[in-house]
């Protein structure tokens, strides 16, 4: 649409079909949260253990196109948060001799080397690869009719799509964008249009990538779920507060709940006055130069890092991971499943450890209850469904 000269009018679908589709979305959250507390509530250490799983396996099968890729990296958060002294037995694990490792990895200090530090060098490394050209923004920023009409529906589908699909374990922003194009694609007046500039294949994504974000929310405040690398990066926001997101956390601080759940209205209206009238800033600032780019991120992922503990050592693990989700991003392995592994690792140990306890040793005890043994053949079914699909086309592949 901008190389047609409507980039206004694709700005403008996409920030208004965010705020429609942002503002549902929440109403839905705060509908839809209080029920799933009071299911979460009768939840067991079992339980909760089985749906840990679930968010091990959902995540690295949904980031990244190999599941293979998607466990590996999720081994690597999950080995990593080990790290530190062992809350049972109060003896120190992999940290090899170094006192500032006894407190364990912190998660912004592996984020920030993984997305910050680890994308810089990565952008930087293809610099002379990829050529990328700037287009300005051209004509009028706002919609005609025929663009409202063609637009509202998109817009509604996009909402129906993104919020189911994020609240779900496995959810995320990818799998409703597709669904809401591939959606616009089939139903829309101008097939033609689509792939030149066709507005339903920008409001109905726009739409569906944000109501999945507010969806993301219902897991994450329910549950402790995070399913994205940002409900996660919320969740450790949580954890350095002493908060943690689940059923009690609706008990002992409904202030702070239902207050980001009405912060969510006032940035979807936030959103809609920043995007619209400020569509020629944002575009200038596309042409700042991408050295000095790089250069700021470092610099300011460095002091962050200080500031929040200042340390030779955390320094070096920044430096190592940020060259870590560089390789990670060169031979495309996922980063989030890194973190999700790193923050809900030892949630998952504790909870394996409590219910073992409680039974005795007996690991039968993970599967006695029917809320463990459901989502655990869940699990099973996410972990060897991509593999069997995998084989099944390969064996077609053959017969042909």
């Amino acid at each position: 649409m901008a190389k047609a000269g409507r980039g206004g009018p694709a700005l403008a679908t996409a920030a208004i079909g965010s705020f429609v589709a942002g503002t549902l979305a929440t109403l839905g959250l705060a509908f839809l949260a209080p029920w799933l507390v009071d299911v979460a509530v009768k939840f067991g250490p079992e339980d909760y253990f089985a749906l840990m799983c679930v968010a091990f396996v959902t995540v690295s099968a949904t980031f990244g196109d190999s599941p293979v890729r998607g466990l590996t990296s999720l081994f690597i958060g999950l080995t990593l948060g080990l790290v530190g002294i062992d809350k049972l037995t109060g003896q120190p694990r992999l940290s090899f001799g170094v006192p500032e490792l006894l407190d364990g990895v912190e998660v912004t200090t592996l984020a920030v080397g993984l997305f910050a530090i680890g994308e810089a060098l990565y952008v930087a490394s293809r610099r002379h690869h990829t050529e990328e050209k700037l287009e300005a923004v051209r004509g009028s920023l706002w919609m005609t009719r025929e663009d409202w009409k063609r637009s509202w529906k998109p817009w509604l589908r996009g909402f129906g799509f993104g919020f189911p699909i994020g609240a779900l374990p496995a959810g995320g922003a990818e799998i409703p964008t597709f669904l809401s194009y591939s959606t616009e694609k089939r139903l829309t007046k101008y097939p033609d249009e689509f792939g030149k500039g066709a507005i339903e294949g920008v409001a109905g994504p726009e739409a569906a990538n944000n109501a999945s974000a507010a969806g993301t929310l219902v897991p994450l405040l329910t549950l402790g779920l995070p399913t994205s690398a940002t409900a996660a990066m919320m969740l450790a926001g949580f954890q350095q507060y002493g908060l943690n997101p689940g059923p009690l956390l609706f008990a002992e601080r409904p202030d702070l709940v239902w207050g980001l759940i009405a912060s969510l209205f006032i940035a979807n209206t936030m959103l809609l006055v920043l995007n619209l009238p400020l569509v020629g800033l944002w575009v200038r600032l596309l042409a700042i130069p991408q050295p000095w780019l790089y250069a700021g991120i470092l610099v300011f992922a460095t002091m962050g890092t200080i500031a929040a503990k200042p340390s030779a050592v955390e320094l070096t693990m920044l430096g190592a991971f940020g060259v870590m989700g560089f390789l990670m991003r060169r031979f495309d392995f996922p980063i989030a499943p890194v973190v999700v592994g790193l923050i809900l690792g030892p949630i998952a140990e504790a909870q394996l450890r409590r219910a073992l306890s409680i039974s005795l040793g007996d690991p039968m005890a993970l599967v006695q209850s029917p809320i463990s043994a459901t989502l655990l053949a869940v699990a099973a079914i996410a972990l060897l469904a991509p593999f069997v699909m995998r084989g099944l086309g390969r064996f077609k592949a053959n017969e042909d």
